[in-house]
């Protein structure tokens, strides 16, 4: 399957920006069952500044402002090419060795609500006991847009009951390495039944199966990734996979503007 994706960021001040730098992580990867067919990024109100590979495999561009902009246009756009995998990576590849995703982070800590989700599952689980605990993750912690912050934790989410798809990744992600298993944060596109227009991206996790490899999981949607979806991002947890980071001086008054269609070619 080709999917044709557009997705533009853009930010409003009502006093300018004296200066500023942002990270994009918006570029698909070419991987196993997946080819960037093309993509291009084009800035208004600002300039790319370098572009390079980090240490999880993500491509990221460093975008600077034009210094006393009071606004600033990010358009992401291009073509990718789907096969079906059934959610199946295969083999660790990269610049970060394999057991630094056994790693906590204070996204992923483990707490008394990760314990209790996989207090019964075996210790050496398979991809039934990965999906029993996805679908777990899902009766305890509700999928209610607009319910939680960006900076909650794991233990946040499961405390309070709902979530979103980072919340219900960070959890997937803690009870996994809570087993022994490597995972990993994924942010991505998702092209959806119901509508081409989308506000955000979306987030799964992916796990480390010994005879498998790396694993997809789509917690919020109780699958694994299928030819609808596109990797872009990987990391630790969502700080390292985030669609746009970055610091700046100046611009109060901050409006944010996030269009996203995904649509079949």
């Amino acid at each position: 399957m080709r999917l044709k994706i557009d997705h533009t960021t853009q930010y409003r001040f009502t006093t300018p920006v004296i200066y500023g730098l942002q990270q994009l992580r918006k570029t698909p990867k070419s991987s196993c069952n997946q080819s960037v067919v093309q993509w291009e990024t084009r800035i208004d109100g600002g300039r790319k500044e370098v572009v390079f590979e980090d240490h999880h495999h993500n491509t990221t561009e460093l975008i600077s402002f034009d210094p006393d902009t009071i606004e600033l246009s990010v358009t992401s756009e291009g073509d990718v090419e789907i096969e079906e995998n059934v959610g199946i990576l295969g083999a660790h590849h990269g610049p970060a060795p394999l057991w630094l995703y056994q790693m906590p982070t204070a996204r992923t800590q483990v707490g008394a609500g990760t314990r209790v989700l996989v207090r019964d599952i075996v210790s050496a689980p398979g991809i039934p006991d990965l999906h029993a605990l996805s679908a777990r993750i899902c009766e305890t912690v509700t999928f209610t847009l607009g319910a939680s912050e960006p900076s909650w934790s794991a233990e946040d989410a499961i405390s309070a009951g709902k979530g979103v798809c980072q919340d219900h990744t960070h959890i997937f992600i803690a009870c996994a390495r809570a087993m022994g298993l490597p995972a990993r944060y994924v942010s991505g596109y998702l092209m959806l039944n119901e509508s081409t227009v989308q506000e955000a991206m979306h987030a799964w996790a992916e796990a480390y199966v010994d005879g498998l490899g790396w694993v997809g999981f789509d917690v919020s949607n109780g699958i694994s990734p299928d030819t609808r979806y596109v990797r872009v991002a990987t990391g630790l947890d969502y700080s390292d996979a985030a669609p746009i980071s970055g610091t700046r001086i100046g611009g109060s008054g901050e409006v944010l503007d996030v269009r996203i269609n995904v649509v079949q070619q």
